[in-house]
């Protein structure tokens, strides 16, 4: 009970997914799991190779083939004080067979979102390399969606009302062939996210990172969320603005599929 992570936001994890036993972009996942640590001042004492080896033991001890898999990091309990310097850094790995992140109607039809605005503060003090127990993706899901069972997410808008995520997972639009995505510099750069815009260019979409004001929303014609666990997943509304998913979310599924 006296874990510092459970006390004050001191912790850093990862989602990633693994297909037919082996994790997708495994190592990339712990690279970044170890900057995440480095940035809120928590030194790993584990290599990326010690990492990568126990993630496969986990796998491979519980049989698993198709999993999610949560490696996170946190300090321990030998002090309360805010600075903790004598603090352990722990690691655990979890995984689960994990269906996927949407049901299978919402993926086909694309799900609904609805709209919320983030406080200035919170958003420009989040760090955005790696994902924490602390993020503003935990508080999306309370205040964005968790009171509103039409939505099955939101959509955050940053401190200056750009759109900016959903509560969990990256944002797209696509008009033609034209694909158009918030710039990321207030929120996390997914690992998914940047799949996808290379497999959207290798599929002859431009695409544009960009500041997005929700009065453009109505322009576009399709829209999908990217992350590990949600993978490509098409939405068909978000507040007033309806989207019909069609050839471009189809493309990309399969694509990253």
């Amino acid at each position: 009970m006296l874990t510092y992570g459970l006390h004050y936001p001191s912790s850093v994890f990862e989602g990633e997914c693994a297909y037919g036993g082996q994790i997708f972009k495994s190592r990339e996942h712990t690279e970044r799991l170890i900057l995440s640590a480095a940035t809120l001042d928590m030194s790993m004492s584990w290599s990326v190779d010690q990492i990568e080896e126990a993630k496969r033991a986990v796998l491979e001890k519980n049989n698993l083939v198709d999993a999610y898999v949560r490696p996170i990091a946190w300090r321990g309990s030998e002090e309360l004080s805010v600075p903790a310097r004598n603090n352990t850094v722990h690691l655990a790995i979890v995984a689960w067979a994990w269906p996927s992140y949407f049901s299978v109607k919402e993926e086909a039809q694309g799900h609904s979102s609805g709209m919320e605005q983030v406080e200035a503060l919170v958003a420009r003090d989040r760090p955005v390399l790696g994902q924490g127990s602390w993020s503003l993706h935990d508080l999306h899901v309370e205040q964005g969606c968790g009171d509103d069972q039409r939505h099955a997410d939101a959509l955050m808008l940053d401190y200056r009302g750009y759109a900016a995520e959903a509560t969990g997972t990256n944002v797209f639009f696509i008009k033609g062939k034209d694909i158009t995505t918030p710039t990321s510099d207030c929120f996390l750069n997914g690992i998914t996210r940047q799949t996808l815009i290379a497999l959207a260019k290798q599929h002859d979409y431009t695409v544009t990172e960009r500041h997005i004001m929700p009065e453009e929303l109505d322009q576009f014609d399709e829209c999908f969320l990217t992350g590990t666990a949600a993978e490509v997943t098409p939405v068909s509304e978000i507040g007033p603005d309806h989207f019909k998913p069609a050839e471009g979310c189809q493309t990309l599924i399969d694509a990253y599929t």
